[in-house]
């Protein structure tokens, strides 16, 4: 049987979006896969030669929002 579950990770455990359909003392592999930003799946797309943490602060930082 194989499960996906959106999970958050908070103060050093797993919080998973759903219960899981399993019976108590059942043994899982559990393999992790980090959602990335969109700033990570696009970064390097327009030339950026920075690093994506960069690119990452300029495109979140609500400061530095361009408004019309």
């Amino acid at each position: 049987m194989s499960i996906t579950v959106q999970a958050t990770y908070e103060n050093g455990a797993l919080k998973l979006a759903e219960p899981l359909p399993l019976n108590e003392h059942d043994k899982v592999t559990v393999t992790i896969h980090a959602d990335k930003s969109w700033v990570q799946e696009t970064y390097g797309n327009l030339g950026w030669k920075g690093s994506v943490e960069d690119a990452e602060k300029f495109a979140l930082d609500p400061d530095l929002e361009y408004d019309q």
